[in-house]
């Protein structure tokens, strides 16, 4: 298949190309680089099937010859990054999906969108279905990022029901891995480096909220099985392992064997109590499940941020 991947080299769209290259697909890549990086793309940015474009997906695309795929993977998915860049964030979820739809249209193409555990906001109902719509401030500091994937979760079915086009929506939990940027500001990379550095690990709040952790590795064979099913509607994707995120800076302490610390701070404003996925759905529908156990994801992970 040839395949347009927006946000390719970003941390969950890098490793999907690769994993698109390997199962002998031909990748075209649109970053425009504010938190993608060349060194995610390091490893297969020669391959004789892949091609980068620097490219801001809210302006017009144009892709030479047929399509078989769009991917809209293009996201701030950081709050460092959508806390800095919130106008950006939203253009990305609102133009950025518009451009995208029509130019699946314009190709023929299926299309994939991929949304996020963040379209619940705070939940009141634990774990969170597909059916739950949510519990969203729409002015609030994460209103950028919640309201972009709610937008374009909502124009994405429209040119589904409107113009047939074939739609694949993922609901994408906490994910985490290799090719995370250690600025990142989401809470493993953020803790690996502070027990790396040796310096105490900053906990928001007592540390009793919840998050549930998928490795990366399960979420690209997560996103793969949806685009080979027939499900237009969202699907969650994550790990529904829950954990406390005091119980993470401990084990994070463990696993790097650093002398560390912690150190508590106020919680963020409007920072959700907990968070896991219901994924009744995937298992049925997809028959995937998270396989990798969150120690030996972080294992995994730690070794990549101490290089």
């Amino acid at each position: 298949m040839r395949i347009l991947v927006t946000g390719g080299a970003g941390f969950i769209g890098s490793h999907f190309c690769e994993f698109l290259l390997e199962e002998g697909h031909e990748v075209i890549c649109l970053d425009n680089m504010v938190s993608g990086t060349d060194s995610n793309m390091e490893d297969f940015f020669y391959h004789e099937d892949f091609t980068f474009h620097e490219h801001d997906v809210t302006e017009y695309i144009h892709v030479h010859g047929y399509l078989d795929w769009v991917l809209h993977l293009a996201s701030l998915a950081s709050p460092v990054f959508y806390r800095d860049y919130p106008i950006k964030t939203l253009k990305v979820g609102a133009l950025g999906t518009h451009k995208t739809l029509g130019l699946a249209k314009a190709k023929d193409a299926k299309y994939l969108f991929a949304s996020t555990s963040e379209v619940y906001g705070d939940p009141e109902v634990h774990p969170q279905p597909e059916e739950y719509r949510g519990n969203v401030n729409p002015v609030g500091p994460r209103s950028c990022y919640d309201e972009s994937k709610r937008y374009g979760e909502a124009v994405t079915m429209s040119y589904h029901r409107k113009h047939g086009i074939d739609t694949r929506i993922p609901r994408i939990f906490n994910t985490f891995g290799t090719r995370m940027r250690d600025d990142d500001g989401r809470v493993i990379p953020t803790f690996i480096v502070q027990a790396l550095n040796g310096d105490d690990l900053t906990v928001h709040g007592d540390g009793s909220q919840t998050r549930s952790f998928c490795y990366i590795d399960d979420m690209v064979e997560g996103l793969w099985k949806l685009m080979n099913s027939e499900v237009n509607e969202p699907v969650n994707l994550g790990n529904p392992e829950e954990v406390t995120i005091l119980e993470l800076a401990e084990k994070i302490i463990d696993l790097t064997g650093s002398g560390s610390g912690i150190t508590h701070e106020p919680l963020p404003e409007e920072d959700p109590e907990r968070r896991k996925p219901d994924i009744s759905k995937a298992k049925e529908t997809l028959e995937w499940k998270p396989e990798i156990e969150l120690e030996d994801g972080l294992e995994k992970t730690i070794r990549f941020f101490a290089k």
